[in-house]
């Protein structure tokens, strides 16, 4: 455990964020692996312990490279309805230190602690007793920054992993950011670094002195002035209760055998029903371990992702005339992607398929059509919904499920680590 304080005062965000999440539920709940190298996911690395990553292995490695830098390396499958009850578990923690909380992922938030001073103490007293709590009550490390602003708050969390408390007070902010490498600004991805690093920009500090003009020019007007900000320390952003999920998404990796067309629809079509019905979930999701979205709510775009045996990645999507949560609908959206990427499925071969469905609302929000019959076509899905409530998500599937290997569900990985 490492500890790192700038200066006592009056930063008031927290980011607290679970250190190799998967990989540690797998190392609190099996003994045998605690101080051992664990990668969580054979055909692709879903999440690595710091024992592993000391040997190079990182999140969305090939899985066969990431054995060859690790032979010592315990794979285990895994397991994500234990992922979603240690995540519940420890937002409840989060949500009983103070009811400011804004969930990023399943591991990780933000926490505004600001009018907590009288009753609980400065926003490093809180973030220590923080720490401690998940620990004793989850079992899990976590880390977490403490800083005036949301983005300094996630690079104080960063820097101080693992299991770690890192707070940088307002009068320090640029004495601790502008030594970092630049891929620790926010939106700084390979090929964004790749252009900094050809123009001699190695830190932030670098990124501060070119000036806004600059930046504009080598990157754009967006992230031209949304780096330079960054890199002054700027971040007006306050820590949002409101936030609701944008998106939400279902992967299941297949293995390297091939798949005829009929079996990646089976598939296709038990990802639809779990995500619409995920779409549709009162608060507090399904018995199956989904944590819904807040219930209620309807989408506009279908996104398949797909990764080749080549382990490239495509994503295809389309934008509905009307968002909605209707299941054919959204799998009649679905099936013309994959139908689509056919051809070069059967070129290339199909290690994962996965679907999102975005651009979210409430289903109230959602503007009726002529005849106003919204009830007929979510009749059978209401039904099918009430089912699965009372007796488990497998107590109906479609016939063409029955039989079929239907792949190992994975999370969802970043876009970049």
């Amino acid at each position: 455990m490492c500890e790192h304080v700038f200066v006592r005062g009056l930063a008031t965000i927290l980011h607290a964020d679970l250190d190799s999440f998967y990989a540690s539920v797998e190392q609190r709940d099996d003994a045998r692996l605690r101080g051992r190298p664990v990668v969580v996911g054979g055909g692709v690395v879903l999440a690595a312990s710091y024992e592993a990553k000391a040997y190079g292995v990182r999140t969305a490695m090939n899985g066969r490279q990431a054995r060859a830098l690790c032979p010592a390396a315990v794979v285990v499958p895994p397991r994500m309805a234990a992922y979603s009850e240690a995540g519940a578990a420890v937002f409840a923690i989060f949500r009983d230190t103070t009811p400011e909380v804004e969930g990023l992922s399943i591991d990780e938030a933000f926490l505004e602690v600001g009018g907590l001073a009288r009753i609980a103490g400065t926003p490093r007293e809180i973030a220590a007793r923080l720490r401690a709590r998940v620990l004793a009550e989850a079992g899990l490390p976590i880390t977490v920054g403490v800083a005036r602003t949301k983005f300094l708050a996630k690079v104080a969390s960063g820097v101080g992993k693992p299991d770690g408390l890192l707070v940088v007070e307002p009068d320090r902010e640029l004495e601790f950011l502008h030594p970092l490498p630049v891929e620790r600004l926010w939106g700084v991805g390979a090929v964004t670094a790749a252009t900094l690093h050809g123009l001699g920009v190695r830190t932030v500090a670098d990124v501060a002195g070119l000036g806004e003009a600059a930046l504009v020019s080598f990157l754009g007007p967006a992230a031209g002035r949304h780096l330079h900000a960054l890199a002054h320390g700027r971040d007006t952003r306050r820590v949002d209760t409101h936030r609701t999920r944008r998106s939400i998404g279902s992967q299941r990796a297949l293995g390297r055998r091939p798949r005829d067309p009929e079996e990646l629809d089976a598939i296709l079509a038990g990802t639809v029903d779990r995500l619409a019905r995920r779409l549709r979930a009162p608060k507090g999701g399904d018995r199956d371990g989904g944590t819904g979205t807040g219930g209620g709510r309807t989408c506009r775009t279908v996104v398949l992702r797909l990764r080749f045996g080549d382990y490239a990645r495509v994503t295809r999507s389309h934008t509905l005339p009307v968002a909605t949560a209707h299941t054919p609908t959204i799998l009649a959206a679905a099936r013309r992607l994959l139908v689509a990427a056919t051809p070069e499925i059967r070129e290339r071969g199909i290690t994962l398929l996965g679907l999102s469905l975005t651009n979210l609302d409430r289903d109230d929000a959602l503007q009726l059509e002529l005849p106003l019959d919204r009830q007929a076509g979510p009749a059978l899905d209401s039904a099918l919904d009430a089912v699965r409530r009372r007796f488990g998500a497998a107590s109906v599937a479609r016939a063409t499920q029955i039989g079929r290997d239907q792949g190992l569900e994975v999370p969802l990985l970043p876009e970049h680590e």
